[in-house]
């Protein structure tokens, strides 16, 4: 019995090495560095997984292109540009502050601002129409009022 959990063990070990990519680096520095690179980018394809955790085709690529690049000696944002060159802003996790990505942020503030203003505009119109119709409303209680002493 011992055994065969030793051995199940083993077998599940080496099915979970085989899922881990084993690349040479020529130093450690390297190697942290292309780690952190795929956990900062973004797999286009399952939009909220790394690519470091994603097995799709293209995130296989990109790490192999980040691989790449780091045995070439580029640095972190080289990687970085050429990655959002390639696929987009999308790709990083923290994109970068520009007219568009203010806007994205700004939108949504705005259009509850011009909500607010709206509903502040009918609110005022609502009790100008009830200012506007009190001198009606008097005559009418006047009327209702002659009615009931009639009774």
């Amino acid at each position: 019995m011992r055994s065969l959990c030793l051995l199940l063990l083993l077998s599940l070990s080496t099915v979970w090495a085989a899922g881990q990519e084993i690349l040479p680096f020529d130093d450690d520095g390297q190697r942290k560095l292309y780690q952190e690179l795929t956990q900062q980018l973004r797999c286009p394809q399952c939009q909220n997984q790394n690519i470091a955790e994603s097995n799709a085709v293209v995130s296989i690529d990109m790490r192999e292109k980040t691989y790449e690049l780091v045995q070439q000696g580029h640095s972190k944002q080289e990687i970085i540009d050429y990655m959002i060159d390639r696929y987009g802003y999308f790709v990083h996790y923290s994109p970068p502050l520009n007219a568009l990505t203010i806007m994205l942020w700004l939108l949504p503030v705005f259009a509850l601002l011009m909500m607010l203003l709206f509903m502040l505009r009918r609110k005022k119109q609502q009790q100008q129409l009830i200012s506007s119709n009190a001198p009606l409303e008097q005559e009418l209680n006047a009327i209702i009022d002659a009615y009931r002493s009639k009774k």
